[in-house]
């Protein structure tokens, strides 16, 4: 800025802003990326002023008129392993900036606020855990880590949003997740950057970054009075989920409370651990994921719950303490709401959890 005129700058900056050749940089790891990208520009450029000036001299110096006749010239060992060497020191570099940059973007803090996005042909709807959905818009606290949970219901899109440097693509049948922590109030474009059908230029959105009282006063305004947890409670009994994975020494399922996060045997005698991406997959294909010493005898849902209904199930499952909930809806039809006072339940927003029959 300070060799150029305040005018020019001022005028750069609005023309990059406004035209959007640049979007702001709006959260935490966007300075890291732009370094990243400025250094690969200039090592390109950098390329291709020594590539045009070496072309141009060589085309003067070696002219038919200077040198009618073509002379053999050798090579030099010190100018091959030159050129050799410094390409690849800079390729290097940007190797491990590029994969250090690449997990830290990919790695969700422990601490993060999950929201999660279900793309669709050709909308984005997100899902927040206290029970706010949002169609093509999402809105989101300041100075605070938020994690998406991404999946596809149809084919492949791309959840990109410029202004905070993140992009990741929505699979079908696959969880995926990207983090970031906007760092500016403001409304922030969101694209699908992957063509999706007829309509994939209208899959658009609108990110609105706020400062946390008024997310806050956001989430109080917006809630359906029941979070996925809540939902997933009632789809878990309705789908009798319960009479399986009641807790109990006789149960014909596994143990669901506290399960989230541990590793449990399998039937071929491995061994994972039970995520989002597990829950899921349990739900949708039992006999490819058999709990060790339960019989095979859960049904599949595929088809029958639809992926806002297996968001419900997991966040139901993941918030699951004991079995206490579980047992209390064997015998009614009707869910009722935990008070705090009930055993194992961490909240009304948390309301009782468990898993699929196994």
């Amino acid at each position: 800025m300070h060799i150029i005129s305040p005018v020019l700058w001022e005028f750069l900056v609005n023309w990059l802003t406004h035209f959007a050749l640049f979007p702001p940089e709006a959260s935490g790891i966007a300075p890291y990326t732009d370094a990243l990208y400025f250094f690969l520009v200039g090592i390109s450029l950098t390329g291709l002023v020594i590539v045009g000036l070496l072309v141009g001299l060589f085309s003067v110096k070696y002219r038919k008129e200077k040198h009618p006749e073509a002379v053999q010239i050798e090579g030099s060992t010190l100018l091959e392993a030159t050129w050799t060497i410094i390409p690849l020191a800079l390729f290097m570099i940007a190797f491990v900036w590029g994969a250090l940059l690449y997990f830290r973007i990919y790695t969700p803090p422990t601490n993060a606020m999950n929201i999660y996005v279900v793309g669709k042909q050709w909308m984005w709807k997100a899902e927040h855990p206290g029970g706010q959905h949002e169609i093509n818009a999402l809105h989101i606290p300041i100075n605070k880590p938020v994690q998406l949970t991404l999946i596809s219901q149809d084919v492949f899109h791309s959840f990109s949003i410029p202004a905070f440097r993140v992009k990741r693509e929505a699979i079908p049948g696959r969880y995926t997740t990207v983090w970031f922590e906007a760092t500016k109030t403001g409304e922030y474009h969101l694209f699908c950057t992957q063509y999706c059908g007829t309509l994939h230029s209208a899959m658009i959105g609108t990110i609105y970054a706020m400062t946390p009282d008024d997310y806050q006063a956001w989430t109080a305004g917006s809630t359906s009075g029941t979070s996925l947890a809540q939902n997933g409670e009632r789809l878990f009994a309705s789908l009798g989920c319960n009479s399986c994975h009641s807790g109990a020494a006789t149960a014909r399922g596994p143990n669901l409370a506290a399960a989230y996060g541990s590793k449990i045997q399998m039937s071929n005698g491995s061994y994972v651990t039970v995520d989002d991406a597990f829950l899921r997959n349990a739900i949708l294909n039992p006999t490819m994921n058999q709990v060790a010493g339960y019989a095979p005898i859960m049904p599949t849902y595929q088809g029958q719950v639809s992926e806002d209904g297996l968001i419900d199930l997991v966040e139901y499952i993941k918030n699951l303490n004991s079995n206490y909930r579980v047992q209390q809806t064997l015998n009614t039809s009707q869910v009722q709401t935990p008070s705090p006072a009930m055993p194992g339940t961490s909240g009304s927003a948390n309301a009782g959890q468990g898993m699929v029959k196994q």
